[in-house]
């Protein structure tokens, strides 16, 4: 794999179940896949620190390191950012903050595009969903657009950022649609249907997605100061209170008794 970029960069996402590294110098990259939640607090730096003197690149010689910021999992965002801060202000460097669902659809799209499901060169629309727990989805769509006679192109949003029940997803005005994800094994009969022309595929917010989006991101001067590097919360509610979960059995016994004959 390739980076169309000869900075230095060090990106992680830690924002579901999955702690996702890598570094890059000039074409070359390292990745690393860890178990991510709650061991993603004491795993993630010694798990830098290891990838970057492999790639035999001190701290302070990287351009910005990368962030997954979210939305999702809140212990994972506060760690990513904790450490983004911490290892940034240490050594003088700059973070580039990526939307998660950004870099769940560029994910998507390469691993089609090396499975030759689709050609690099073809414009896609990407419904990106991530369980976000609580009954409930975040999700955002983009649209690739390649540039012509190039063998890059860039990405537009095609429908905003929000969070909900998977019946409630706002749907984008361009089709077909690749839906795209760790959504579907939880509330896969809910969501909406593949149109036609359309598919799904499993993908995660991998640290060599926001390797590849980091160029073009950075070129638009998206960087921020470490003490900008902030987590992005689209709701301010990590779980249900016990009185809440008991109203949503409660409504689910109720709803499954109407049902029957």
């Amino acid at each position: 794999m390739t980076v169309t970029s000869e900075h230095r960069w060090l990106a992680f996402d830690t924002s579901t179940d999955v702690l996702s590294l890598a570094v890059a110098r000039g074409d070359q990259v390292w990745t690393q896949t860890l178990p991510g939640g709650a061991q993603a607090s004491s795993g993630l730096i010694p798990a830098v620190l290891a990838m970057l003197a492999e790639a035999d690149m001190p701290l302070n010689s990287l351009d910005a390191i990368v962030l997954g910021r979210g939305p999702g999992s809140f212990t994972g965002l506060r760690t990513a950012c904790a450490v983004a801060q911490g290892l940034a202000f240490g050594a003088n460097l700059p973070v580039l903050p990526v939307d998660t669902l950004l870099a769940v659809a560029e994910e998507a799209r390469w691993t089609q595009v090396q499975a030759g499901v689709i050609a690099n060169d073809v414009e896609l629309t990407v419904l990106a969903l991530l369980d976000a727990r609580m009954d409930e989805v975040y999700s955002a769509a983009y649209r690739w657009e390649p540039v012509p006679g190039a063998s890059h192109g860039h990405w537009q949003e095609a429908a905003p950022l929000q969070v909900g029940a998977p019946e409630k997803l706002q749907w984008p005005n361009h089709l077909p649609v690749l839906q795209a994800g760790n959504a579907f094994a939880a509330y896969g009969e809910r969501l909406p249907q593949a149109v036609p022309g359309g598919w799904r595929c499993e993908a995660l917010p991998t640290a060599a997605a926001l390797l590849r989006l980091a160029p073009a991101l950075w070129a638009q001067g998206l960087a921020v100061p470490a003490e900008q590097a902030m987590p992005l919360y689209i709701r301010d509610k990590v779980a249900h209170t016990t009185a809440e979960r008991e109203a949503m059995k409660a409504k689910a016994a109720l709803d499954k008794a109407a049902a029957q004959p």
